[in-house]
């Protein structure tokens, strides 16, 4: 895991948005970063190589086809904003 993820993880891991979230999770012909089933909801965190990524549009409408929100955040959030990040997530589950 990326220093990004790490820090996500330990905040969403256990439960502790009250739902369950898995990490590195094999999703069809993809692995995304993490992802909660029972909220169909998948994170991705992305360096800068990933800007206007045509192959981050075809995994995220791959993903809404099944049924999967998918949430994107930039590194950079996850190490100046965590908390705006952990609050986009509960906004989002609780929809």
């Amino acid at each position: 895991m990326t220093p990004e993820e790490r820090m996500l993880w330990a905040r969403v891991r256990s439960k502790q948005l009250g739902v369950s979230f898995r990490r590195q999770e094999p999703m069809g012909r993809y692995v995304v970063d993490f992802v909660c089933f029972e909220a169909s909801l998948v994170i991705e965190l992305d360096g800068s190589q990933h800007f206007n990524n045509p192959a981050d549009k075809e995994r995220d409408a791959d993903m809404k086809a099944n049924g999967f929100t998918t949430l994107r955040f930039w590194n950079n959030e996850i190490r100046d904003n965590l908390e705006g990040v952990l609050q986009r997530i509960q906004e989002t589950l609780g929809r």
